[in-house]
């Protein structure tokens, strides 16, 4: 009986030690299945992550490997579109891919593309450091390196134009005349081709101060030393606008460039001769334009484009004006600078001050103001409607309303 109860009690044990083992077998893999459950993370922490991460870095068998494949689609392209692959240029491959897959989409980043891998995946700057792990460059924990050189070959070269200016002033020689700088149709570097040239992100406001820097070079009376450091940050325009007749640009016997253009406002008639490497100098009629114009309002309207166009203090300007009154013949020359301002802006440029009237001439019936509709058409004589008379009034002018009161006496 005795034994019959151990045979028992083995086997209710062994049982119950055969299901705790299932039991923990089953809680490991339960105990596995969670921990390696993927774990679902936003999507301005994945963003985080990647900042966080750096650039992604692309090898040289890569780029190898896309170069192979853009040849191959370009000549497969080639023989879809009937041309000959050996002369098949990029623009062929722009117009082709819009041609087998067109898209009303007006964003550009949208568009199927074809380009070549060098425009397609960014430059990538090399090793900085050699197998000591010592930097090369002597502002290499500065974070930015190639931007603080910018900035201290640029302070340098400012540095040498005033001791040079120093130098002529000892040997009173500083007032003789000097040549400026003719930057004709041309634009500083933007921020993304500053940061082509340089290979590394740099921020709006380090943008802003090496404008302002290189500006302030510019601005220096012997700045024509460093001609060809302040032409290497700025980029030659030679695109012209169809849409709107450009004046010729022509120069004088120095060699500097200048445009004419006319306008009209009401009964004025304005010609203005704008001319390159200046000082901001403007004369009206032979006045200054100070004495000519006493009100702020005529002033503004005569040096708006120059501001839109934010070539303040470029532009020497000598106007000519006949007819009108005051608001009319600054009406005339505000159209005229305008027009002249063309053969030194670029196709968008144009394109803007052109379609500045048109963008404010709706706001007009709004906010009703005849001088704001004025300040924004640049290129075009705009005139106002003549309204229509009113019974009884002798001008355009609505005043107030008649009302009759009837009374009647019982």
């Amino acid at each position: 009986m005795a034994l019959c109860c151990v045979r028992t009690a083995g086997s209710f044990l062994g049982k119950c030690g055969n299901r705790r083992a299932g039991v923990n077998a089953v809680t490991s893999r339960l105990s596995r299945q969670v921990l390696s459950r993927p774990v679902c993370l936003s999507a301005a922490l994945r963003k985080k992550n990647l900042a966080a991460s750096g650039p992604e870095k692309f090898t040289e068998e890569y780029i190898k490997k896309q170069l192979e494949e853009f040849n191959v689609g370009k000549r497969y392209l080639a023989n879809m579109m009937g041309e000959d692959p050996e002369n098949f240029s990029q623009e062929d491959i722009d117009r082709s891919i819009s041609y087998l897959f067109p898209s009303g989409l007006f964003e550009k980043k949208a568009l199927p593309v074809m380009k070549h891998p060098d425009e397609i995946f960014p430059r990538q700057r090399a090793v900085n450091w050699g197998p000591d792990r010592r930097p090369f460059h002597f502002l290499f924990y500065t974070g930015k390196p190639s931007y603080y050189s910018l900035m201290h070959d640029t302070y340098d070269k400012i540095l040498k134009l005033e001791k040079h200016e120093d130098l002529l002033k000892a040997k009173e020689l500083f007032h003789l005349d000097t040549k400026n700088i003719s930057l004709g149709t041309s634009r500083w570097l933007t921020k993304v081709e500053v940061e082509e040239l340089l290979v590394e992100a740099i921020s709006p406001q380090d943008y802003n101060r090496f404008i302002q820097l290189i500006e302030r070079l510019l601005s220096m009376r012997h700045c024509a030393k460093e001609e060809e450091f302040v032409l290497r940050y700025r980029r030659q325009l030679e695109a012209q606008s169809t849409k709107q007749m450009v004046p010729p640009l022509e120069t004088d016997d120095g060699g500097v460039a200048f445009s004419k253009a006319e306008g009209r406002r009401k009964t004025s008639t304005s010609s203005v001769v704008l001319r390159d490497c200046g000082s901001g100098r403007v004369t009206v009629n032979g006045h200054d334009y100070l004495q000519y114009f006493p009100v702020l309002q005529d002033r503004e309207q005569l040096m708006f484009p120059l501001l839109f166009a934010g070539a303040l203090g470029r532009f020497d300007l000598e106007c000519t004006v006949t007819g009108g009154g005051r608001s009319s013949q600054a009406g005339a020359l505000r159209l005229a600078v305008a027009r002249a301002l063309l053969s030194f802006l670029s196709e968008g440029d144009m394109e803007t001050m052109r379609q500045g009237g048109y963008h404010f001439l709706s706001s007009f019936f709004y906010s009703n103001s005849v001088y704001f509709i004025h300040k924004s058409m640049f290129l075009t004589a705009f005139r106002l409607p003549v309204g229509r008379t009113f019974p009884l009034q002798s001008h355009a002018k609505p005043t107030g309303r008649l009302i009759i009161i009837s009374y009647s006496i019982d």
